[in-house]
């Protein structure tokens, strides 16, 4: 795909970065040389097809041809994050195999290297950016800069290679969080993601138009959403894609790069719909007065309840309202399309008030990611996550678990069967998610199987991990960890009652479970304890703030299984205004 693009483009701008003296472009053209120099010294390195490369890179246009060409080598790329610890470097090393690791700046290396030292597989570390020699240990470094150098003969040597590999043949391992604790690594084939852009193109031509498109691209690549929604579709697209410069300057870069199509977690929309409110409430009475008007309108439409004068106050509000808005925008957005975590349908009301056009859809990664989006023709029902992509079958079990079926439904984990064999059942992926079709075939999500936290910029985090990281320290029995839907995580503790006795004892003072937690050098050793554990967990798991329980967890309480699991929803339905106050204090 990406090939044929390139072939059809030549020329023309495909990547941008922002440099000092403004946005600079790579062309297709000159992407695709890289692209297949980039193969070709991979297997000069001695890569073989189905070796895996790890890629650890903030967003950038080496990002992208590093991808690709570790594809195009018939390689098999393993993205990770730039926020992962040691700790899950090596488990991801050492869990995929990866013989090769590619990574962009001396920062993100410091704590990679250490862990690929430690790694038997890996060989050969490639930097886009300089890095220290003293890091790498026996490592061979090679420079990004040298590598990604292609002629027009590499290309057609790349063509004809890639022209070999299969739908069915594995392109990547995404590593996702898993019930257990350590990551898993999902199985994408090329048919997966193939079956993704398909699918979101179609939405694209017939619901919109196509033309030349241009993504801003500044969620994190590695993640399953950007990866494909990203990346592969406006490759697909023909689209150029520009590389935010951060979440700080995300406002100013979309008014210069003027993008068509966005692809957003719900985070990003709740902080942008704060920032509009502000800034026209500073404005004065009129645009605050014509703001009121369209959310009235926007909130009786979702209700499907509009009145009789709706129609003309909208006609000026398009006029001279709406357009200002969209300026702020670019004034070229056709879409802007929300995944990776549940959206609040006010949200969504309010931005489509607004004349901002925002999609919710629905995935894991598990199904390359996109399972189904909202899209005009069919109705967008903000409370519904849309039909279902093209050729991708879903129904409903008799427990409501949603269950997904196509080209689009990973392979399998690697090196785990048990779990595979859990998730997939005669070629059905059972999404942990309970749900129904409407009356208009949009899939409607009500509730989760499953215990994986989705904070509110669609990052994963497994609770079992983090509470047995927690449970393992001396002064802390039990833990419980929340944070869906929030910007972080935040603890329920159970100090461990023998540790708390020995604890008064040393200080003086009698043991009362309730009146130890008040005594402030109790709470701070406590804190320590909970702090050292954060130092080993990635930015998106650790545990900020912290309330101790009223009681250990038991049976008797109903707080545990006969098992000995927690319930979550019981300890949740119980503590849940104090949890919450930790987000407001």
């Amino acid at each position: 795909m990406f090939f044929d693009r390139a072939e059809e483009k030549g020329d023309e701008p495909f990547l941008w970065r922002k440099e000092k003296r403004g946005w600079v472009s790579l062309s297709w053209r000159e992407a695709a040389r890289q692209v297949a120099g980039f193969a070709k010294c991979l297997h000069e390195l001695g890569m073989k097809a189905g070796d895996r490369v790890m890629l650890v890179s903030e967003n950038r246009p080496e990002w992208c041809i590093a991808d690709l060409g570790i594809m195009a080598a018939g390689c098999i790329t393993v993205p990770t994050y730039t926020s992962n610890t040691e700790r899950d470097h090596q488990h991801i090393l050492d869990d995929s195999g990866a013989r090769a690791v590619v990574v962009s700046t001396a920062k993100l290396a410091q704590v990679l290297l250490p862990a690929l030292t430690r790694s038997s597989g890996a060989e050969h570390v490639i930097a886009m950016e300089e890095l220290p020699r003293q890091q790498a240990g026996q490592l061979s470094i090679c420079k990004f800069s040298d590598i990604a150098l292609g002629t027009d003969q590499d290309v057609v040597d790349a063509r004809r290679r890639v022209s070999t590999i299969g739908r069915d043949e594995l392109a990547c391992i995404i590593y996702t969080s898993g019930t257990g604790g350590a990551p898993r690594g999902v199985r994408q084939h090329h048919g997966a993601i193939l079956h993704n852009v398909a699918g979101a193109s179609q939405i694209i031509a017939e619901d919109f138009g196509w033309d030349d498109e241009v993504f801003l691209s500044f969620l994190p690549l590695s993640h399953a959403y950007e990866h494909t929604g990203g990346q592969f579709f406006p490759i697909g697209l023909g689209a150029q894609i520009y590389y935010a410069e951060g979440l700080e300057k995300l406002a100013s870069n979309i008014e210069e790069t003027k993008p068509t199509i966005m692809v957003v977690v719900p985070r990003l929309f709740e902080v942008l719909r704060t920032r509009i409110i502000k800034g026209i409430e500073k404005q004065g009475k009129v645009p605050h007065f014509f703001l009121q008007r369209a959310q009235e309108i926007g909130a009786r439409r979702a209700q499907g309840s509009p009145r009789l004068g709706d129609k003309a106050v909208d006609l000026l509000l398009d006029r001279l309202f709406r357009p200002k808005i969209q300026a702020k925008f670019g004034g070229r957005l056709k879409a802007m399309v929300s995944g990776g975590a549940p959206l609040n349908p006010e949200i969504g009301t309010f931005f489509d008030s607004i004349g901002l056009c925002l999609l919710q859809g629905y995935g894991q990664t598990e199904s390359a990611p996109i399972i189904s989006c909202n899209r005009p023709s069919a109705g967008v029902r903000m409370e519904t996550v849309g039909p279902p992509l093209m050729n991708t079958e879903v129904k409903i079990a008799e427990d409501g678990e949603l269950l997904v079926k196509g080209e689009l439904v990973m392979h399998g984990y690697w090196h785990n069967e048990s779990e595979t064999a859990r998730v997939l059942k005669d070629g059905w992926l059972h999404t942990g998610d309970i749900g129904h079709l409407d009356e208009a075939g949009r899939i409607v999500i009500t509730d989760r199987k499953k215990d994986i936290i989705v904070n509110d910029k669609g990052d994963n985090v497994a609770p079992q991990k983090v509470e047995g990281m927690l449970t393992l320290q001396p002064e802390i029995a039990q833990a419980m960890i929340v944070g869906d839907k929030r910007p972080y995580m935040v603890g329920l503790i159970v100090p461990d009652a023998e540790w708390a006795v020995e604890f008064c004892r040393s200080h003086g003072c009698g043991f009362d479970f309730h009146k130890i937690q008040n005594r402030p050098e109790f709470r701070k050793v406590i804190g320590e304890a909970v702090d050292r554990v954060n130092a080993d967990l990635s930015v998106t798991e650790r545990v900020r703030r912290f309330i101790f329980a009223d009681e250990p967890f038991s049976i008797e309480n109903e707080e545990m299984t006969p098992s000995m699991k927690i319930r979550r929803h019981k300890i949740r339905e119980r503590y849940a205004e104090r949890l919450d106050a930790l987000y407001r204090s």
